[in-house]
């Protein structure tokens, strides 16, 4: 099937993004639409290495983390976190997308420009999968700012449990201290 095609009148199903020929890279699936990412800026990117970084530094053994791939939230709706805390034991080195289920933390990177989808719509899939952890990262004069959120398993929604800025210091969902500052230096 190529992208060009418009797609079937219900919608596209989770399945079909992976035999899509010729999609932009971080297409995502939105309740049957094909989304296409916005360019990623260069502090988006060095945002995300330094957290992929200090995250994979940090993880105990049952933990992975992952980036560029999507999450399975239901048969017409795949999010592309911009990384994820996965359970190791899900990982299979061919998948492309993981199921919420596997999935510890959610994080998305967002700037002034993002869209509405990014900042409240992909937090509230997020939580009605049961993802237990999700992180909003805001740019504040270059020095991301880290708002994190834990899961209310009895409303599936998320509660803000801080915000960080300088220094993400927190212990869910393991034990973490990461110098925010240190994306300058990358």
């Amino acid at each position: 099937m190529n992208a060009d095609e418009s797609g079937p009148r219900e919608g596209f199903c989770a399945a079909d993004l992976d035999a899509l020929v010729g999609l932009p890279a971080h297409t995502e699936l939105d309740e049957g639409a094909l989304v296409f990412a916005e360019p990623r800026t260069g502090w988006h990117t060095t945002a995300v290495d330094l957290l992929v970084q200090a995250l994979r530094a940090a993880a105990p053994a049952p933990y992975r983390i992952r980036r560029e791939m999507t999450v399975t939230l239901g048969p017409r709706q795949r999010p592309e976190p911009d990384l994820m805390v996965v359970q190791a034991a899900s990982i299979d080195n061919e998948q492309t997308t993981f199921f919420p289920q596997d999935v510890v933390l959610a994080v998305e990177v967002v700037s002034p420009e993002s869209t509405e989808r990014d900042r409240d719509r992909k937090p509230q899939l997020y939580a009605g999968a049961g993802i237990a952890h999700f992180w909003r990262v805001e740019n504040n004069d270059g020095v991301p700012v880290v708002h994190t959120y834990e899961l209310d398993p009895a409303g599936r929604s998320y509660g803000l449990t801080g915000i960080h800025h300088d220094r993400l210091s927190t212990a869910r969902p393991y034990d973490l201290d990461i110098d925010l500052t240190e994306v300058k230096r990358l």
